[in-house]
């Protein structure tokens, strides 16, 4: 399988993944226009769309590319419907369509229906973790958040994090503001750095990498939790990962 990265508007990033018969689905698609050329340029047709929520800057080139392909199915979660979904899906549902087959992971907290598509090592997550750090909380609950997330870091060390967002170098910063002497993401922060310089993009990331140096994922490190000053014994995870968004919000 092939796996292109469109980019689209101010920093998101639409997902094509072809396989070896030249037909692909969409992930997320913010425009058309830019998904219709890469599909007339690499001669390929698109069986399905999947969508992770309802904002439109996931779903806004729906309609565009139902016009040059009226009967390709769109697969989200119910919250979609208005936005074009005919397939609705959600926790544990699976899409068995040409090569793919999707597993659909229930990801609420940016948004409540907010949902994920994983066939390894693909994992398409929206706007549930990002390469350095993790979605903002618009409609669900820290707790839901939270959770979400801990079945993304149930997946393998190989699952390739598919976001739809260029945010590492900003989630870098905050990493770095909130844990200056973790080497890990001080050298990252450097190599991400040099890459935005070139105008490269920073994702997809591995699991693997983002246990390193994503903080959202390190709720149970000693060391992080003394840096936010929190030096309780055992604390719930759940509420340093609330501290942790609120600072990441407020910063």
């Amino acid at each position: 399988m092939e796996l292109i990265r469109v980019p689209a508007l101010n920093d998101n990033y639409i997902w094509i993944l072809s396989d070896n018969h030249q037909q692909c689905i969409i992930v997320d698609p913010a425009e058309s226009e830019p998904v219709l050329e890469i599909l007339a340029q690499n001669k390929l047709t698109p069986i399905a769309i999947l969508l992770t929520h309802h904002h439109h800057d996931h779903t806004g080139g729906v309609k565009g590319i139902l016009q040059s392909f009226s009967q390709l199915p769109v697969f989200g979660p119910e919250e979609t419907e208005a936005k074009g979904a005919t397939e609705l899906v959600s926790q544990g549902d699976q899409i068995k369509i040409g090569e793919f087959d999707f597993h659909v992971i229930g990801l609420p907290g940016h948004t409540l229906g907010h949902i994920g598509f994983y066939q390894a090592p693909y994992l398409f997550c929206g706007d549930t973790l990002f390469s350095g750090g993790c979605g903002r909380i618009f409609e669900g609950t820290p707790e839901q958040m939270f959770q979400s997330i801990q079945k993304i870091a149930a997946l393998p060390d190989d699952t390739l994090i598919c976001c739809a967002h260029e945010y590492t170098q900003s989630n870098l910063k905050f990493a770095h503001h909130i844990w200056p002497d973790n080497l890990q993401i001080s050298k990252y922060q450097q190599e991400i750095d040099l890459k935005r310089s070139k105008n490269q993009a920073t994702v997809p990331t591995t699991l693997g990498t983002e246990r390193k140096i994503n903080v959202f994922l390190q709720c149970d490190n000693v060391e992080l939790q003394k840096n936010m000053n929190i030096n309780q014994a055992n604390p719930p995870l759940r509420a340093i990962f609330t501290v942790l968004r609120q600072l990441k919000d407020h910063y």
